[in-house]
């Protein structure tokens, strides 16, 4: 099964743009490459930071981009969104008995478990105890079936100050339930910016870079948070039996592509056969 993953839009209402970028721009274009490249996905799942200040013009506009999709979306809300704003706007997503933004999607890979990780005016995420139950029952009732977790706030840190600050806490329930499951096979989340590939308590994670802006590489003591223009992305993710593997896709790349091997004789394409292709672009 094939599906996408996209995080932290960051959509602004017309005609505001966000650290000197348009988010909208940002996300027609991903969405316009998903429909050229990948119209066979089953579903798109966007982990949060729907919105940047949570306005309700800006989820109508959210709303009208994701129209466009050629396949069906399911949303979560990060820490730059207004869940009541986000509902009134997106009334058919599904929400718990506390009206929180949690919901299971079947597909054929297994279930697909959104989790809800945003705490009002708070950059940090939250899971407090009626999402907890409600996780705990869905687990529950998912027993031995293939489980994959969906949140905005990662569980764990990543080697950013600035964002472990943030991270989700009680990792030890969390992780404790996923054991006693037993079958959560991989966990997406958002909010960091930046793509990140890694393993927590021996569940594979992954998160992407977000559709507009990033959050520079500042690892070791500093606790600045740096804005950058480094190139956005989306996930394309392929789940086959016992494997997941998750491509990154530049959606503003349009550098040349060309065959890499002559097809007569085998070989590697040189800079001759492409006149108009650096040097260094040719092999692999």
């Amino acid at each position: 099964m094939k599906f996408i993953h996209i995080t932290d839009p960051h959509i602004v209402p017309v005609p505001q743009t966000l650290c000197a970028l348009d988010p909208r721009e940002r996300l027609t274009t991903a969405i316009a490459d998903i429909n050229r490249h990948h119209r066979d996905a089953a579903l798109t799942v966007m982990t949060g930071d729907l919105a940047y200040l949570g306005e309700p013009a800006a989820y109508r506009d959210l709303r009208t981009l994701l129209d466009a999709l050629d396949m069906p979306y399911h949303l979560l809300v990060g820490n730059h969104d207004d869940r009541a704003n986000f509902r009134e706007a997106f009334p058919e997503t599904p929400v718990d008995e506390n009206g929180f933004v949690q919901y299971v999607v079947p597909t054929r890979a297994g279930h697909f478990v959104m989790m809800d990780t945003m705490e009002a005016e708070a950059s940090f995420g939250i899971y407090c105890e009626k999402r907890f139950e409600w996780l705990e029952a869905q687990l529950t009732l998912l027993a031995g079936q293939p489980v994959f977790l969906f949140l905005h706030h990662p569980p764990f840190d990543i080697g950013i100050n600035s964002l472990d600050a943030s991270r989700l806490p009680d990792a030890d329930r969390l992780a404790n339930l996923i054991k006693k499951h037993g079958n959560v096979r991989y966990m997406f989340y958002g909010h960091v910016h930046r793509a990140v590939w890694g393993a927590w308590r021996g569940i594979p994670t992954s998160a992407l870079p977000g559709t507009n802006h990033q959050v520079g590489l500042t690892l070791g003591d500093t606790d600045e948070m740096l804005g950058t223009h480094e190139r956005p992305a989306y996930g394309v993710v392929l789940i086959e039996d016992d494997c997941v593997n998750v491509h990154l896709r530049d959606f503003i790349d349009e550098s040349p592509r060309f065959p890499l091997l002559d097809k007569a004789s085998k070989n590697a394409a040189t800079a001759a056969d492409l006149p108009s292709v650096p040097a260094e672009f040719v092999g692999i």
